[in-house]
């Protein structure tokens, strides 16, 4: 099975979650599940964009430095403190910028452009007509399409979704990841080592991965090499769970509990023609039917795995589309080896200056060293064994949002 036969295999199984309103802090990098439509118009009357003088254009048309126009000044309209709802000819209202223009006026003149008269006003500059006016309307109309279903929010369109009076939109909810490593040999770090033992780096590289997809990780630790261990632990965090990752243990050994405790549940194991990451498992378990994906235990191995296929479901259940990761073209400023049969996944350092990408580090999948330094993935399909310098290959970025 290749990595993208395998991947549809997963969201094959997997549908959005039901959607439900939130209020608008807790939409933030959500999927909005419904069109967004304008309720209110955006200005919702007309107002000034400057502090200054509210005029009729006609009373203004002539002013000069030499020749001033001076008008009496009737009131002073505040932003939310509109009390001169009107302007008969030949007079002034001074305006803050956000106040509601009186009927009757259609024109600003900036304080600036004249002696800020109290009384009466001095204007020293003709405006041009309608200058420094906001128009009800101009920049969103009521009824209009803000915001289709589907879109990510982020700030931007929170700011607008609060602007048009709504306090809450149907979003697909974050999923709950449960993460758990496997591993006799596993230590919390802090933890003092055995001369056989190594610290666990794994789940709390997969939780924190699943919480920058926008998930809530809860990073479960350590479970021993015992099925009924392995299993009393995973069925204590399946009611808080909507999807279950694991590391370790899916393999041919004869410690592998993962696989050896899931398989009589159904979850299917077996060989991905990639390079790291071969091991894997993925099904459903529990009353609940909860997906399950069993990633390998080296931790370049569960990295790449979590970025092919932990992540897509991730954004599948949140209706993020697309759900993997679009992959760019560059070229290598050196060359590569990869085995026959197995896409392989070498760290690199992508430069979008140049549009080149560095291999980082060897093809170990330990090498976590290399990719904690490493900012993409480069790919190497399955036919190709070797690659010179310049030949162009398949990146995906790590750090960008998409």
């Amino acid at each position: 099975m290749t990595p993208a036969e395998y991947r549809e295999r997963i969201l094959a199984d997997l549908e959005p979650m039901p959607a439900y309103p939130q209020p608008l802090m807790d939409c933030l990098g959500l999927a909005v599940a419904e069109d967004i439509h304008a309720e209110v118009a955006l200005p919702g009357f007309d107002n000034s964009s400057m502090d200054g003088y509210a005029v009729r254009y006609a009373d203004v048309a002539t002013a000069s430095a030499d020749a001033p126009v001076r008008l009496p000044v009737l009131g002073e309209i505040g932003a939310g403190q509109a009390s001169l709802l009107a302007l008969p000819p030949g007079a002034a209202a001074k305006i803050m910028t956000g106040a509601p223009l009186p009927t009757g006026a259609d024109t600003v003149v900036p304080y600036e452009w004249t002696d800020r008269g109290v009384a009466e006003v001095e204007i020293r500059q003709t405006p041009e007509e309608a200058q420094h006016v906001r128009y009800a309307g101009e920049d969103v109309a009521k009824g209009d399409l803000l915001i289709p279903a589907g879109t990510v929010l982020g700030p931007r369109h929170l700011g607008l979704i609060a602007s048009v009076g709504r306090a809450q939109v149907a979003v697909r909810p974050r999923p709950r990841v449960v993460v758990l490593s496997t591993g006799t040999e596993l230590r919390e770090p802090g933890e003092t080592l055995g001369h056989d033992s190594i610290y666990d780096g794994n789940s709390f590289l997969l939780a924190a991965a699943a919480r920058k997809a926008g998930a809530i990780a809860y990073r479960v630790g350590i479970v021993p090499d015992e099925p009924r261990a392995f299993m009393t632990a995973l069925s204590d965090q399946l009611v808080r769970a909507d999807l279950v990752v694991t590391s370790g243990g899916v393999s041919m050994g004869d410690y592998d509990v993962v696989k050896e405790a899931l398989t009589p549940e159904g979850v299917w194991f077996g060989p991905v023609s990639m390079q790291p990451g071969k091991p894997q498992g993925f099904g459903r378990i529990g009353e609940e039917r909860v997906p399950v994906l069993c990633l390998p235990g080296n931790p370049v191995s569960s990295f790449v795995s979590f970025e092919l296929f932990v992540l897509p479901a991730l954004r599948r259940l949140m209706g993020m589309t697309p759900e993997a990761r679009p992959a760019r073209r560059a070229a290598l400023t050196h060359g590569v080896r990869s085995p026959k049969g197995k896409e392989q996944y070498l760290r690199g350092w992508y430069d979008g200056s140049r549009a080149g990408v560095s291999p980082i580090g060897g093809p170990g999948s330990h090498l976590i060293g290399d990719l904690a330094g490493a900012n993409c993935l480069i790919v190497i399909p399955p036919e190709t064994t070797s690659l010179d310098k310049d030949a162009e290959v398949d990146v995906i970025e790590l750090d960008v949002e998409f």
